[in-house]
């Protein structure tokens, strides 16, 4: 996959402060899909998962807070039990 070439990549935090877990979440939403309570569907190149670890990076504490972010392969196995954050139709692929 080339730097700029665009991926699924799955994001996942755990903040330990409310503040800043409202933080992270405000500039989650504008990075990626919600999937479920702290995990993020994201689609975006290398190098904008790069600049978006680095934005989170200045809003979290490296001591008490964890993000972690996945790429996803193109034809990646998926299933889901009960009660989905998505709506209806909406699916990532």
């Amino acid at each position: 996959m080339s730097q700029t070439q665009s991926a699924h990549w799955l994001v996942t935090y755990d903040i330990a402060d409310p503040r800043r877990l409202a933080r992270v979440f405000k500039c989650m939403r504008k990075a990626g899909v919600p999937v479920q309570y702290s995990v993020f569907a994201v689609d975006a190149s290398s190098v904008q998962m790069k600049m978006l670890m680095a934005r989170l990076a200045k809003l979290i504490d490296l001591r008490a807070d964890d993000v972690r972010a996945y790429r996803l392969p193109e034809r990646a196995w998926r299933a889901t039990l009960g009660h989905a954050i998505l709506p209806d139709g909406v699916f990532l692929e």
